[in-house]
């Protein structure tokens, strides 16, 4: 059994992909922790027959469903690694993985960066600004942890210094979200979380646990960028973020696959948020007035 780190993984009706992404850690002999929200298909008998421990967590979101799965699995090993259902590890990673020992890092770095190539209808899109696209799936267990400042827009944060594995290839495909009915339920929901934690930021009550910072890693960039995305106009910042993926970074080279993934992503998604958050606040209003 490995003794450098284990895997944990989130689940719910993941028959299409979990068995691709067991199969491609297979090798690395790490032991692996799903937790599953429900699943109704075969998704609990493949985590079964690969020897996967599984625990049950109904789902609220990301951010909690993560926090939940590394505060209630008996992880062992110095590092933890939290992937999806529908990541499949590429033979750079996998590589990386294999020759990874803790003993060979630096003590003070608490978190490592994969670099996800994203696949959207069988397409890889590499423009728009979505490659690289570095996300922070490994840390010391104990030390990392789901930041709950999010309501939708999951990640994990490793307090200290963090590296990149530049070529350490994650790849994401979500094979459900090939039918254009799924993908637009899907972000339907996801809007409503996100244009009530965007009041919520606007009333004080939520913070970046991330400190932002343009120059700092990716998270801390990513931060930075939200700061101003926050401060822009509702209805104009999704026509803007749109031009700018699709024109100044390049989507359009993605094919008619990155044009229908870049005009949904980041101009209709978007601006259903915009109109969400339009419609709270008028709500709030006329309560407020009529309680006058």
């Amino acid at each position: 059994m490995n003794t450098e780190f284990s895997f944990i993984i989130i689940s719910f009706n993941e028959e299409q992909h979990l068995p691709r992404l067991l199969e491609s850690i297979k090798e690395l002999n790490a032991e692996t922790f799903i937790l599953d929200s429900g699943s109704t298909d075969k998704t609990l008998e493949i985590a079964a027959n690969y020897g996967a421990t599984v625990k049950y967590n109904k789902f609220e979101n990301h951010p909690k469903q993560w926090d939940f799965a590394l505060k209630n699995f008996p992880v062992k090993t110095p590092w933890t690694i939290g992937l999806d259902s529908d990541h499949i590890v590429l033979p750079e990673l996998l590589a990386l993985l294999k020759d990874f020992k803790d003993k060979n890092l630096p003590s003070d770095v608490n978190g490592i960066f994969f670099n996800r190539k994203n696949y959207f209808k069988g397409r890889w899109l590499k423009h728009g600004g979505y490659f690289p696209k570095f996300l922070m799936k490994m840390f010391r267990t104990g030390v990392g942890f789901s930041d709950l400042n999010e309501n939708m827009d999951h990640r994990f944060v490793a307090e200290g210094k963090n590296i990149v594995w530049d070529k350490g290839y994650l790849k994401e495909e979500n094979l459900k979200e090939n039918r254009i009915s799924f993908w637009i339920e899907k972000h339907n929901k996801y809007s409503d979380q996100v244009a009530r934690e965007e009041i919520e930021r606007k009333k004080q009550l939520r913070n970046q646990t991330i400190k932002p910072d343009f120059f700092g890693n990716p998270d801390q960039r990513i931060a930075f960028l939200k700061k101003i995305w926050w401060d822009m106009p509702l209805f104009v910042r999704p026509f803007l973020y749109f031009f700018h993926r699709y024109f100044i970074q390049l989507g359009i080279l993605d094919g008619k696959e990155g044009m229908i993934f870049h005009f949904l992503q980041a101009l209709w998604f978007r601006f259903v948020v915009d109109v969400k958050i339009f419609e709270i606040e008028n709500e709030e209003k006329q309560k407020n007035e009529a309680n006058k």
